[in-house]
């Protein structure tokens, strides 16, 4: 009986799901129509010219009139894309979700709630999957493509490589459209209603944060458990810091209760207790507090981090960009913070638009270095090169927040070096 109305429950979220997803594409389309009709209309018929042009320069008026080779092209290149979107999806939907999803069904969190998180981090997944996807699928089947002589045929036919590089340059600003999409338009909306749930799921189950025998860190605190079973912790040690006074409190046993008070996310009750205050201005000065019971109330600002200003993850790129604008007059502000605004700024179009400069490095690396066993060294190309990339994306964050690099260089330093790569590699393909 219970299993029936969990896939009932199940059915009637991922029913809201679909009608919710289906009115913000809607409005999204619409309002893209509209700004399409208003503004872009005359540029798109000049540039459909501009490619009508190139094609009969290039590719001929009447040999390739109904694209045979494009589609050919194109349809394989999509099917490798589809097979590494899918496996790249598996790794982070199990690293990102599945993990968290696991610890939260342990600690009895209803599986409605459960559901709706990890309907929730699906467009950080798919916007991290998109990039990485269009290089190894497109090293993979140039590379086949290459390893198979079909290459060598086309190019007997008296096609060049631009005519291959077309279809390849195109679906990649396709993927990087899409991905920019979900990067700008649904991950700001699904980290919103992320972080409203897991806030509501800590606040009626407060051990869900709470691990045994772990160390965790809030802000200026530092909570220290023992044994965890259910909302009973055992040998808990706690240390907080304000202003020049340092507490450490340490309990032997302490029992957890849902929050009775607004903005209280859980509170403890605490017994054989022991408070010790000290002053860092006062050195030996400090003061022992000993009881036999005691509540403590952990505010949700310590482990949420919450505040009145939305984080830069919840914003689009068009309100980050005006947050940015608004900071930059503020007098006396801390540039560090300025910085991890244009961080966050940089990173919603270089994190997307890499598909572009992927798709470029694919076609003369897989050319290059896939004669023989192509489809198998483009998969092992392509893996190295999205651990190198991801590699440079980490380090590039962690200098720009910690050291103040310009955020500008830091986003995009990596998605220039892959284009430059595949510029050259390009020249060197066309020499041959």
């Amino acid at each position: 009986m219970n299993l029936f109305k969990y896939v009932q429950k199940l059915i009637e979220i991922y029913n809201f799901s679909l009608d919710w997803l289906e009115k913000k594409v809607r409005s999204f389309c619409d309002w893209l129509y509209v700004l399409y009709d208003t503004y872009l209309r005359h540029y798109v018929e000049k540039v459909l010219a501009k490619i009508e042009d190139f094609r009969v320069k290039y590719l001929g008026k009447g040999q390739l009139g109904d694209y045979v080779l494009i589609r050919y092209l194109c349809k394989e290149l999509m099917l490798y894309f589809g097979v590494s979107f899918l496996f790249f999806f598996m790794i982070f939907f199990v690293n990102q979700i599945l993990l968290l999803i696991g610890e939260l069904l342990k600690q009895r969190v209803p599986f409605s709630d459960a559901y709706r998180l990890m309907i929730y981090t699906l467009p950080f997944v798919i916007s991290q999957s998109a990039p990485f996807s269009t290089l190894v699928g497109f090293l993979m089947c140039l590379g086949r493509i290459m390893s198979d002589n079909e290459v060598l045929i086309i190019r007997a036919s008296g096609q060049s490589y631009i005519m291959i590089m077309v279809p390849v340059f195109i679906l990649g600003i396709l993927i990087s459209v899409a991905s920019f999409f979900v990067n700008d338009y649904l991950l700001p909306i699904g980290t919103i209603k992320y972080n409203q749930l897991y806030r509501k799921i800590l606040t009626s189950n407060p051990s869900v944060q709470l691990e045994p025998n772990s160390i965790k860190f809030f802000n200026k605190s530092i909570l220290i458990t023992g044994d965890v079973k259910d909302t009973n912790v055992s040998d808990l040690i706690f240390f907080d810091e304000k202003g020049d006074t340092q507490r450490i409190i340490v309990s032997g046993k302490s029992n957890l209760i849902s929050a009775r008070e607004e903005g209280v996310l859980m509170q403890m009750n605490m017994s054989d207790s022991v408070v010790a205050s000290l002053d860092s201005s006062k050195k030996g000065d400090y003061e022992v507090l000993d009881a036999s019971s005691m509540t403590m109330n952990i505010f949700d600002s310590a482990i949420l981090n919450t505040n009145t200003r939305t984080t830069p993850r919840e914003m689009t790129s068009f309100d980050l960009g005006r947050q940015v604008k608004q900071m930059k007059k503020m007098e006396n502000l801390d540039k560090r913070i300025l910085n991890h605004y244009r961080m966050e700024y940089y990173k919603k179009f270089s994190s997307p638009f890499g598909s572009i400069f992927f798709a470029i490095l694919a076609l003369p690396l897989a050319f290059l270095f896939g004669k023989h066993n192509g489809q198998t060294i483009g998969l092992i190309f392509g893996l190295v090169i999205c651990v190198i990339y991801w590699a440079m994306m980490i380090i590039g964050q962690m200098f720009s927040i910690r050291i103040g690099i310009d955020a500008f260089v830091a986003m995009w330093l990596p998605d220039t070096i892959i284009g430059v790569t595949g510029g050259l590699l390009y020249f060197t393909l066309k020499r041959k």
